[in-house]
């Protein structure tokens, strides 16, 4: 199973590099379901591969101009203090047995994985969807506004720092259709977004776990390879197609993890 996770780590990456999004999603199943680690464990593991994947990405993109790096601090001043306090203080409050109800026993690992599949249920029709609006053609600076962006991003910091994933699904489009940004930049502004709001997050969780450096940084050069693949892939395969297939396979995905987790 091991062998299926480094190559399902090499896909996160790819999917980042061919759509700009999305592969995050997969990150804490694989580390769960083909690693074997606790769920709480995977969300801390997964927002170190996804912070320092993105990261990679954010550079590649800041260095051909599609990096709105104000943007990305008005919406990361929200959403990376939302992240630090929920990894930090929060996420060590939630006991290991949190309610009994009718002889059924909700854990934290059990409510963690439901959750985190009701996520992938979101971002998989969105990404099935795929809003035929086109993005404007041209960046509307002015509408960069603090405070018009602070309640997405807290939304944004409360997504990453319980469940460990980037929330590039909801990113995008409030790039897009709050401050008018132009869809390729959009994308590499929410890499730079997503890759502060992580690595803080993992930041907060130090201390909390035992961290395994040798496996997580094997799998996170794992995960930037698969960035540069997909980048080059991207360049001959049609990016809404593609999103379209990868939507549809996260939407199995979550399904089978609630049945999964709460059924078997």
């Amino acid at each position: 199973m091991e062998s299926f996770g480094y190559v399902a780590s090499a896909l996160v990456g790819i999917s980042l590099g061919l759509i700009g999004g999305g592969g995050s999603i997969l990150t804490v199943p694989v580390m769960v379901y083909l690693f074997g680690l606790n769920p709480l464990l995977a969300t801390s593991y997964s927002l170190f591969i996804v912070g320092s994947t993105s990261l990679v990405g954010a550079i590649n993109n800041y260095h051909k101009g599609l990096v709105n790096v104000k943007a990305a601090l008005y919406f990361g001043a929200a959403s990376i203090i939302t992240v630090f306090i929920t990894r930090k203080f929060l996420i060590p409050l939630i006991p290991k047995n949190i309610a009994t109800i009718g002889g059924f026993t909700i854990t934290e690992p059990l409510l963690t994985m439901v959750l985190f599949a009701v996520l992938m249920l979101l971002a998989s029709v969105n990404m099935i969807k795929a809003r035929e609006e086109k993005a404007p053609e041209k960046e509307c600076r002015h509408c960069v506004k603090f405070f018009k962006l602070v309640g997405y991003g807290v939304l944004i910091g409360l997504i990453t720092g319980l469940l460990g994933a980037g929330g590039g699904f909801l990113l995008i489009p409030a790039l897009v259709f709050l401050i008018k940004m132009p869809m390729k930049r959009a994308v590499g502004t929410s890499l730079l977004i997503i890759a502060l709001n992580s690595l803080i997050g993992f930041a907060g969780d130090i201390g909390h776990f035992q961290i395994n450096w040798s496996f997580l940084t094997s799998i996170s050069l794992i995960a930037i390879a698969g960035i540069f693949v997909g980048g080059l892939l991207s360049k001959k395969i049609p990016g809404e197609k593609l999103k379209k297939g990868f939507g549809w396979f996260v939407l199995i995905m979550g399904i089978y993890i609630i049945v999964k987790e709460v059924f078997l």
